[in-house]
């Protein structure tokens, strides 16, 4: 069965931004705000860069986002040409490990993963201006980060 990964993030809206996963087996939909992981757009370009890297010194990386007083973990794990991505959910800013819920899960290839990213930081970066991303998410878009994570794509083949 076919699992290709649809990923959306929507244009912020006063700190704000709606993110989506979904693939043939599962949904997840949540908000995300602009703090206090105030760099979690550009930490997300850097994974998924990395992971593009087959001699990355690394294979698990952990994003760390928040929607108040909710948190996630962005989980992705490569393995070979394979990368799975786990969102955890907990109640709260702390992170215990025994009120997480696990609340999405997808595996594909790597290129097929990071291209789904791609296809919505494509979307936001294109629309920045129309949507004022920098004022509706209080921060400016990652563009330097954006720009090296469409290089490694690039240099990828992708």
């Amino acid at each position: 069965m076919q699992r290709n990964l649809e990923v959306s993030f929507n244009s912020p809206q006063c700190g704000w931004m709606s993110v989506g996963f979904r693939d043939a087996d599962n949904e997840f939909h949540t908000t995300t705000a602009h703090t206090p992981y105030e760099k979690a757009l550009p930490e997300l370009m850097r994974i998924l860069g990395e992971a593009l890297d087959v001699n990355s010194k690394t294979s698990d990386w952990t994003l760390k986002w928040n929607r108040e007083p909710e948190s996630f973990d962005f989980r992705f794990h490569r393995d070979n040409d394979y990368l799975t991505i786990k969102i955890y959910q907990y109640p709260t800013e702390v992170r215990d490990e025994t009120a997480a819920q696990l609340v999405f899960v997808h595996r594909g290839l790597v290129r097929e993963v990071v291209a789904a990213f791609a296809e919505t930081l494509d979307r936001l970066y294109e629309d920045r201006e129309t949507d004022e991303f920098e004022f509706n998410w209080r921060r400016p878009f990652p563009i330097k980060e954006y720009l090296e994570f469409k290089r490694l794509m690039r240099d990828a083949g992708i």
